[in-house]
């Protein structure tokens, strides 16, 4: 049977770490929880579960996840965020590939809750994630924002049944805020990899984001939410272009 390290990293997440914990009982055979020093009550909750919890300075959340994998005392992994959580589908179908695992990397769907309210369309679902890997086979690569495990050349995906459960704002104005720092974080990766942009790319990127996300993944079947959570995103987008165009201009401010 495939033992299963569970890896997490948290900052302030005393408001959703218990769920997550509690939705990994009984599936991960480890759990290391890699914390960039919060200040509220994040460890104390985790010590209420066999956890090992670990304080790191954080690096960018590609590089604070490859941290956590150096941690792991097995092979296979179960990556998640402070505020998933898995549905009783995922953890019956995870369970059931501990005795037979096929493949170097397992996705799921992730189902993502906008202030209260699950969303089924636009790129919020099914989003899908690959979570659940060998970790000897890939690392978190891409920007140090929207990380990914990347397998390499050769390795095989499955899929299992099940979401996991997604809570990532909990207000319109969370969101927005979420937004503008993502959007600062991805300007600047983007602006060390030597990426340009002109004046015309905000807008571009912008229009054909809202495009994509509204009408071709059907974000306006989810009513005024799918409507709030496309058109700003589609500004966030905007935004991290022109801070791009700004930076090649300029240099990033230190």
């Amino acid at each position: 049977m495939a033992k299963i390290s569970a890896v997490i990293i948290t900052y302030n997440e005393e408001d959703f770490i218990d769920k997550c914990l509690k939705s990994i009982d009984g599936i991960a055979d480890e759990i290391i929880v890699v914390d960039s020093f919060s200040t509220d009550s994040t460890e104390e909750v985790c010590k209420k579960y066999d956890v090992r919890f670990v304080k790191h300075a954080f690096e960018g959340y590609r590089d604070q996840k490859n941290y956590a994998l150096t941690l792991a005392s097995h092979n296979h992994v179960l990556s998640l965020d402070a505020d998933e959580v898995l549905s009783d589908k995922l953890r019956e179908s995870i369970l059931n590939i501990k005795d037979k695992w096929n493949y170097d990397g397992y996705l799921f769907n992730r189902r993502n809750n906008y202030c209260g309210k699950w969303i089924r369309h636009s790129q919020w679902y099914p989003d899908r994630q690959l979570r659940l890997f060998y970790s000897k086979k890939g690392e978190f690569g891409k920007l140090n924002i929207h990380e990914k495990f990347i397998l390499s050349n050769g390795g095989k995906v499955g899929k299992l049944k099940g979401d996991i459960l997604h809570w990532p704002v909990i207000s319109h104005a969370d969101y927005t805020e979420k937004l503008d720092k993502y959007s600062l974080i991805a300007a600047r990766e983007f602006h060390l990899v030597g990426k340009k942009t002109t004046i015309f790319t905000p807008y571009l990127h912008m229009t054909w984001g809202f495009i994509r996300s509204y009408i071709i993944n059907g974000g306006f079947l989810d009513g005024r939410d799918g409507y709030m959570i496309c058109s700003s995103s589609a500004k966030s987008v905007f935004r991290k272009y022109s801070k791009l165009r700004q930076f090649n201009k300029y240099g990033v401010p230190q």
